[in-house]
């Protein structure tokens, strides 16, 4: 019994050279990691820090210097050629209605459709969540020709509401299983309070439930403006036979000629479609990634 109780020896002293060379070890790994990422971030960045660079060459610089993006002579005139001679104030106009009705459009149709789907019980509901979860998988080349008679029947063909209209359908099932996600993760305490103080279904969630999900909103509203903003296909068969109706991506290819391509312009014509959705993601980031987080949780 005196063996049984008898306590253990203390350990002995670590040796003194041991902790410094773990912690020089796990330094030496940490300054590797961020090295590989910084090396792995500028190859990312390079092509568009190349078409930045060469949207201020000049039309012999764009040649003679390949890859390198620092011009030797900087040629701001390039964007105001740009902008005049492919029509972009045109074409930047309509992108801005096309993306933010879309916006509009998708917000308002997904923001209830996964509150209802969220926080109601009836009968077939998993049926419904099933159905819309197929429509995932469905390519967009293969609903293009019903979705176009669909838009003909309507006497849209040719107008931006047709874009509109068929942009923001593009993005409607992943927007509402997000929103039916963040929705879940709210407390249904809220909604008795709701009910308590003689608020309706409609009222709690226009009232209360909808001004809370502010971060999915922004999440939403962005991932819809980024792909109508750079959508190509769908603004170039719905507004085919109208050129002045059509988006910044679509416009680009008035660059391209037939035996030659202006390729300065159309560097200074990138940079200018894609310098607004950058700004609009720096300023709704923090909104982006609070929203994911909590469709995610959901």
């Amino acid at each position: 019994m005196a063996l049984l109780t008898a306590r253990r020896p203390a350990p002995g002293p670590r040796p003194a050279g041991r902790r410094p060379a773990v912690n020089a070890r796990r330094a030496a790994g940490r300054s590797a990691t961020h090295v590989l990422l910084l090396i792995g971030g500028l190859i990312w960045l390079f092509p568009f820090l190349w078409t930045l660079g060469s949207s201020f060459k000049s039309a012999d610089g764009f040649f003679s210097q390949g890859l390198n993006p620092i011009p030797k002579h900087v040629m701001v005139s390039n964007y105001s050629g740009a902008w005049k001679e492919a029509s972009f104030e045109k074409y930047f106009v309509n992108t801005v209605l096309v993306a933010g009705g879309a916006v509009v459009l998708t917000l308002a149709a997904t923001s209830m459709a996964g509150y209802v789907l969220a926080r109601t019980e009836f009968p077939g509901r998993k049926a419904v969540i099933g159905l819309i979860s197929v429509t995932l998988f469905l390519p967009h080349g293969y609903t293009i020709i019903p979705i176009f008679d669909i838009v003909r029947g309507l006497h849209l063909l040719n107008t931006l509401w047709a874009v509109i209209i068929v942009q923001s359908s593009s993005s409607l099932v992943f927007a509402t299983f997000l929103f039916m996600g963040y929705f879940s993760t709210m407390d249904r305490e809220i909604e008795d309070a709701a009910r308590v103080d003689g608020a309706s279904f409609h009222q709690t969630f226009w009232r209360v439930m909808l001004p809370l999900s502010g971060p999915m909103l922004a999440t939403v509203g962005l991932f819809t403006c980024i792909t109508a903003w750079n959508s190509f296909f769908i603004p170039l068969v719905f507004t085919l036979s109208k050129p002045e109706l059509h988006t910044l991506p679509v416009g680009m290819y008035s660059f391209l000629g037939q035996n030659s391509t202006d390729w300065t312009f159309l560097c200074a014509g990138s940079v200018i479609s894609l310098l607004p959705i950058v700004v609009i993601f720096l300023l709704l980031q923090r909104y982006f990634v609070n929203g994911l987080a909590g469709a995610v949780k959901g």
